[in-house]
């Protein structure tokens, strides 16, 4: 477990499934992850998601939690152990957490236990150019852009560049205070 000032993340139990399966089906939510077009998800589908996602050595999931409720989660993903690399992932499913800086302070704690307990010299993402909320967020916590794909993705009727941000360790300056 890991606990910051206003957010804690935690392991992702199957009580969990529940509550992510309402995420899940949140269109608002689901474009503002990756553009994907919004399909119903039941719950026996999100727990096969998880259970997989939890099952590979190389993902560390959490769930964050405000306020003593379930708000959403984060991960890395694809850690690369001969690189030192990682794929950061965070969504705030409650609509109640978005803009009031809780997904900040995940994305902090996650990047600083993949910098100081998994030893991972650089952690990337990719987000929509037009989550502008997001990008903010990732900006404050010290990522930089890095690339763009053109209008790579197709989100609620129109092209959308695809951006690309990484933080190095180097470059960390740790946990706000």
């Amino acid at each position: 477990m890991i606990i910051g000032d206003r957010v804690t993340l935690r392991a992702l139990t199957p009580d969990d499934y529940p509550r992510m399966t309402d995420f899940k089906n949140d269109t608002e939510f689901v474009l503002l992850a990756d553009g994907s077009p919004p399909r119903p998800r039941t719950l026996a589908m999100v727990t096969d998601f998880f259970d997989g996602l939890i099952k590979k050595k190389d993902n560390f999931g959490f769930a964050i939690e405000a306020d003593g409720k379930l708000i959403g989660d984060c991960g890395l993903f694809h850690v690369n152990r001969l690189n030192s690399t990682a794929e950061v992932g965070i969504g705030i499913g409650d609509h109640n957490y978005w803009g009031k800086g809780y997904g900040r302070e995940a994305l902090a704690l996650i990047v600083d236990y993949g910098f100081q307990i998994h030893n991972l010299r650089r952690i990337w993402l990719e987000t929509l150019a037009s989550n502008e909320r997001a990008i903010r967020s990732y900006t404050a916590v010290g990522f930089v852009e890095e690339g763009r794909q053109r209008e790579h993705n197709w989100v609620n009727g129109e092209y959308v560049d695809n951006v690309l941000m990484g933080l190095m360790r180097a470059d960390w300056k740790g946990l706000p205070s």
